[in-house]
């Protein structure tokens, strides 16, 4: 599906950008666009994947751009077949203290993409969303539960035969920019101890090739206005710290620091409400849209009364990692492993 064919991606420059060049750049795909903000990173990955994979770097081509402002978008689009729209403020307190920066970016920026993807003809458009956006308490949260909504809404007035468009939800990326990992690294490397918010706070881990392949499942089988889950297994972040402590082989002590503002004990990948019409599809559940108009009178006397036995699907009532399956996952992650030699040959 990929072949010969235009791939933009919006926040390319971040973790998932990176992930995806490494599982798109070297096949037969025509073109990747990375569409962001931040001109340093976008040289830094241009004089990297020159480096790195100079045969396949003619492929890549740098837009600066911010989907707020919905001009730069357009000239941007032209020739896209397909869209990984992943820009995104995600960072829990930064949103906090600046919701309406957050509702620009996630809520705002969102309706610009897709509005402009409809307008340059897009085949398929692919949102990135997170589990916080599941009965939110925080603003990082609330801006993509709206997000989401966005989402959906476009999609009911869209033709899926000429744009599709859908969304996929997960949880915690191991190792992606801003994330606990990293500091757990830095923080071993400076003998600091590991502060961590609340031991038994629950969260869902993956890779962020599993971010990827999501995104690509979605890709080939998720209908316009879907949400596309992973069943993913989580641990606590108490578990997390010492399975990072024993890879280190660190005798640093783990040292509570409360929690951050906007963070919950556990995260959502479903809602009870979503799972009364989730298909479950193995490793994915799917989340059809509403599709009932505003007109609910008919509804009244034409119902339907059967729901899905699934219940609210979380970071506590999924498969919970011990300290081993973590250490084992943590092993997957290229990064980590870079990091482990780098600390055994110091």
């Amino acid at each position: 599906m990929f072949t010969g064919k235009t791939l933009m991606i919006t926040g390319g420059t971040g973790s998932f950008g990176n992930a995806v060049l490494d599982r798109f750049l070297k096949t037969d795909i025509g073109e990747i666009r990375i569409f962001s903000r931040d001109e340093l990173k976008q040289d830094d990955m241009r004089h990297f994947y020159q480096r790195e994979y100079p045969e396949f770097s003619n492929k890549l081509k740098f837009y600066i751009g911010d989907v707020r402002d919905p001009q730069s978008i357009r000239k941007a689009m032209y020739d896209v077949d397909y869209i990984f729209h992943a820009a995104a403020l995600k960072q829990v307190p930064s949103c906090e203290f600046f919701p309406i920066e957050a509702v620009k970016t996630n809520v705002l920026g969102t309706e610009n993409v897709l509005q402009a993807a409809v307008e340059a003809g897009v085949k398929k458009v692919i949102c990135l969303s997170t589990d916080k956006a599941a009965y939110p308490v925080n603003a990082m949260g609330a801006s993509k539960a709206m997000m989401e909504k966005v989402i959906i809404a476009k999609a009911r007035t869209v033709d899926p035969e000429k744009t599709s468009i859908c969304c996929t939800r997960y949880g915690n990326v191991l190792y992606s920019r801003g994330s606990v990992i990293p500091l757990f690294v830095s923080q071993i490397k400076e003998g600091k101890a590991l502060t961590v918010t609340e031991p038994s706070m629950t969260r869902f881990v993956m890779s962020l090739e599993e971010a990827v392949e999501l995104v690509v499942h979605a890709f080939e089988n998720a209908e316009s206005g879907d949400i596309m889950v992973q069943k993913a297994p989580a641990c606590t972040i108490g578990v997390l710290a010492q399975a990072v402590k024993e890879l280190f082989c660190s005798e640093q002590e783990i040292k509570v620091i409360g929690i951050r503002h906007g963070e919950k004990m556990f995260e959502t990948l479903l809602t009870n409400e979503e799972c009364a019409h989730a298909i479950d599809m193995g490793h994915f559940y799917r989340v059809p849209a509403d599709k009932r108009t505003l007109n609910y009178d008919k509804y009244f006397t034409d119902g339907n009364v059967e729901r899905s036995k699934l219940t609210e699907f979380n970071s506590n009532n999924t498969e919970l990692m011990s300290v081993e399956q973590v250490k084992e996952k943590l092993l997957t992650l290229p990064a980590l492993r870079e990091e482990l030699e780098k600390w055994e040959n110091r």
